[in-house]
């Protein structure tokens, strides 16, 4: 039986960070793979969670089984970070949440109850979007259509030309919506454009489901979350995918969350019981560890406290970062505007670039991004920004 499969091509990402790994230049750059990275290009485990660690290691008793649920507290915790402590939807209880295997996991499980709510209704993602969105939704048998979002010309928005296309959206559709920090693009919707959606997805009465990967990250915790927040207060149902990758750092733990809104106490239960048996015939249950984690770092003041000043840090390195790139692109040779690069939020941005000339860079450099040109601006540094400006530059001359 096996005789007859074929082999399917490597992920591109992971098959260019399999080059890079073998690539022997003694300042070769990752820029590729979506992970945050400090001054010395790690990918640090934080101080709050190698205390959390350390305290589990003291007063955890069993390795027991959870429950497709997970953990409720951790559950309880992750609901008031993202929603607010006093959201209506929570003081209403009109939210169910489950403990995922990551933000992946949360995609995926809201797209199988998707799919059971309504066999024919469409899910409209932003083009671009993350590449991973289209297999995880679509590999439920989700419908998947594009919508307008980013203009690679003007280095904006296509607000207008996104707002016309849900237009013809029908009710029952759902809208996948990026909570924060844009992946790939880094652009984000302002207030008001959040609003105008919110306006439309209302009046045509779709269903929105957002994925806040990046809480954190762009402009701090409370905002990041507006669209999420403004929605849940306005929506009688939605989804919402969360991830702990990048906020916690928990990459490789799978720590994510899922969140379904409905319109009254009793439909929010029975929409559970449907989330749950899913969960059951998927993986049972999520793993353990990395909510312990959130759950002991959000439940002691002292480490809730070193967190978030951790997180900060994280973001204003990274805005740092997205300023001294534009400044010294300002002082080189080239006349290109990319103060777009300021402007936008989170770990990416496409740097705008031509296919050809991101793999100049690779071959000739040995700096390493997605040929879309999309780039994790945590990957600079202050050791490694005048070698990238001035391979950009040099390349960008030719």
């Amino acid at each position: 039986m096996f005789e007859e499969l074929k082999s399917l091509p490597q992920d591109s990402i992971l098959a260019m960070m399999a080059s890079y790994h073998q690539d022997t230049h003694p300042q070769k750059l990752d820029l590729g793979i979506g992970v945050y990275k400090d001054d010395e290009g790690h990918t640090p485990i934080m101080q709050a969670v190698q205390r959390a660690e350390r305290k589990l290691i003291e007063t955890e008793i069993t390795k027991s089984y959870t429950a497709p649920a997970g953990s409720p507290k951790y559950n309880q915790l992750m609901a008031e970070l993202v929603f607010g402590e006093s959201h209506k939807v929570l003081n209403e209880q009109r939210v169910v949440s489950a403990q995922t295997p990551g933000g992946c996991g949360a995609l995926r499980m809201g797209a199988e109850f998707l799919k059971g709510c309504s066999a024919e209704s469409k899910v409209w993602v932003s083009n671009p979007t993350w590449a991973n969105h289209i297999p995880l939704l679509g590999g439920a048998g989700l419908d998947i259509v594009e919508y307008p979002y980013y203009d690679y010309d003007s280095k904006s928005i296509q607000f207008d030309a996104m707002l016309a296309a849900l237009e013809e959206a029908s009710a029952g559709d759902f809208v996948l919506l990026h909570g924060c920090c844009h992946n790939p693009s880094g652009a984000d919707l302002s207030h008001d454009q959040w609003l105008a959606v919110g306006d439309l997805i209302e009046r045509k009465g779709l269903i929105p489901f957002l994925d806040m990967a990046y809480q954190g990250l762009g402009a701090g915790l409370a905002d990041d979350a507006f669209g999420v927040r403004m929605m849940a207060h306005r929506m009688p149902e939605m989804l919402v995918a969360t991830s702990c990758s990048k906020n916690f750092g928990l990459y490789r733990e799978r720590t994510g969350t899922l969140f379904i809104i409905g319109n009254t106490t009793d439909q929010t239960q029975v929409a559970g019981s449907q989330l749950f048996n899913r969960i059951r015939s998927h993986y049972s249950m999520p793993p353990s560890h990395g909510a312990a984690i959130v759950e002991a770092i959000l439940t002691d003041a002292e480490l809730t406290r070193v967190w978030k000043v951790e997180l900060a840090e994280m973001r204003q390195r990274i805005q740092g970062l997205r300023q001294a790139l534009v400044k010294k692109m300002e002082a080189s040779p080239i006349e290109r505007d990319f103060s777009f690069i300021q402007q936008q939020f989170g770990m990416f941005s496409f740097l705008g670039i031509t296919t050809e000339q991101v793999q100049r860079l690779r071959d000739e450099y040995s700096i390493y991004m997605i040929d879309s040109s999309r780039m994790n601006i945590a990957g600079l540094n202050d050791k490694s920004m005048d070698y990238f400006v001035k391979a950009l530059t040099a390349v960008l001359q030719e």
